[in-house]
């Protein structure tokens, strides 16, 4: 059992659909208002010091979002006006979940954080062993082979989860926790064999989580023990079609995910049995699919797709040209899925068609300060020329996508309205 540092209270009523990442515990992203229709405009922006990569949750008229340059913000949803931050020692990229009037949160510094929703302030904090990014030596193919190299493209910290009076989530110290909500005391532990940032998906008291050793997890939400694991593909010799960074989504007795390995698959839920996987020809699959009416929505990043795939056959029904990677997850709300692309661009798509609905793009993508970007918002490959030629190269095009204002935060619908955050540093509120 950990120490913890205060005492909240919290009786647990169960996440609505805009209180944490991907709409519910079971990641559906399905929201149940509807979004615009047309794009009215911008309805507000908040700017923060830092880049964006975590999606916003939303409960009782406010918006919580959080920001690399350290702070969990609360935000009034119509006014857009700041109603208080809560400053962490590193940058967050978990994207919150709130319940029970706390915030919850997983830290760059390797800790779970529970803050009081309505002051910003500290309840408890959990710690986990440590910290640290996906790792490898030759990773990508980048020299030297005899480096261990950081994984510049590993963005995300995992997402908590709450459900019956839990808090579940996954730690770069290779486990997957279970702790009290209300005081976060440790239940149980996991240990994978990596880090695990993705983010858990809960159903039918089982809690569903990938980690960078390619297993999907089942585990028992009460007792930790494991239902069972589904080992995804290997690439033990430049590590780069491996691993889950995509969380998985649990509908109809079904578990979607992505993965690394470049497919998406379909297990089913009591044994993890494949029903089918779809193959994206080595193309990433980061971002979670969003599953709604037997039909699975999810992005891809090198082929730069968002498709739509038949979720009892896995059978391709539609793509949509995304232009340049998507990380985003997509939130399924009315007749629209609407999803974010690494070329500063968010897209509204109709669900039945694929076609594009309309389009938002922010300022800095606009301006382009770097050239990345092709007129029709593909990305200019000569603009990605090597610098150094090693694994600096990654992390100087991991930034290039900063000053054009990528979106990998995953909107949030509600009221009429999508909340989601850039690398621009802003929470934008489209109408």
């Amino acid at each position: 059992m950990r120490r913890v540092l205060g005492l909240g209270l919290l009786m647990w009523s169960g996440a609505l659909g805009q209180t944490t990442f991907h709409g519910n515990v079971a990641r559906t992203g399905v929201y149940e208002s509807a979004g615009p229709a047309q794009l009215k405009g911008v309805k507000w922006t908040f700017k923060t010091g830092g880049a964006i990569v975590a999606s916003p949750a939303i409960a009782d008229g406010v918006v919580y979002i959080t920001s690399l340059d350290g702070h969990l913000f609360a935000i009034d949803q119509e006014t857009g006006k700041e109603k208080w931050n809560f400053k962490s020692r590193m940058p967050i990229a978990s994207s919150p979940a709130v319940s029970g009037g706390l915030v919850y949160f997983v830290s760059s510094s390797g800790a779970l954080a529970a803050i009081d929703a309505a002051t910003g302030k500290p309840k408890w904090v959990f710690a986990t062993e440590f910290e640290r990014k996906f790792e490898a030596k030759n990773l990508h193919g980048y020299p030297s082979p005899a480096q261990t190299i950081p994984d510049a493209w590993d963005i995300w910290t995992s997402s908590p989860a709450v459900a019956n009076g839990k808090v579940f989530f996954g730690s770069g110290d290779g486990n997957v926790y279970a702790v009290t909500a209300d005081t976060g005391i440790e239940l149980w532990k996991v240990q994978t064999k990596d880090v695990v940032h993705a983010s858990p998906a809960v159903f039918n008291n089982t809690v569903y989580i990938g980690s960078w050793d390619s297993y999907l997890y089942a585990i028992n939400a009460e007792t930790g023990d494991e239902k069972w694991s589904f080992k995804a593909g290997e690439d033990n010799t430049i590590h780069n079609q491996v691993g889950f960074q995509s969380s998985p989504a649990v509908v109809d007795g079904v578990v979607y995910v992505g993965c690394r390995d470049g497919h998406v698959y379909a297990l089913d839920a009591a044994n993890g049995r494949k029903k089918w996987d779809y193959s994206t020809n080595k193309s990433w699959v980061n971002g979670t699919p969003a599953v709604r009416d037997g039909v699975v929505y999810v992005g891809t990043s090198d082929s730069s797709r968002f498709m739509a795939l038949d979720a009892k056959t896995g059978r391709l029904r539609w793509n949509f040209a995304a232009k340049a990677y998507m990380f985003s997850s997509a939130a399924l709300a009315g007749d629209l899925a609407y999803v974010g692309d690494h070329n500063g661009k968010l897209y509204a798509v109709d669900t039945k068609t694929g076609k594009l609905a309309w389009e938002f793009q922010v300022e800095a993508s606009k301006k382009d300060p770097m050239k990345i970007l092709n007129a029709d918002g593909s990305l200019n490959q000569e603009a990605f020329s090597p610098v150094f030629g090693d694994f600096e190269d990654m992390y100087i095009d991991t930034y290039r996508f900063m000053p054009i204002g990528a979106i990998l935060s995953s909107p949030a619908v509600d009221k009429g309205v999508v909340y989601f955050g850039s690398m621009d540093g802003n929470l934008y509120a489209l109408q």
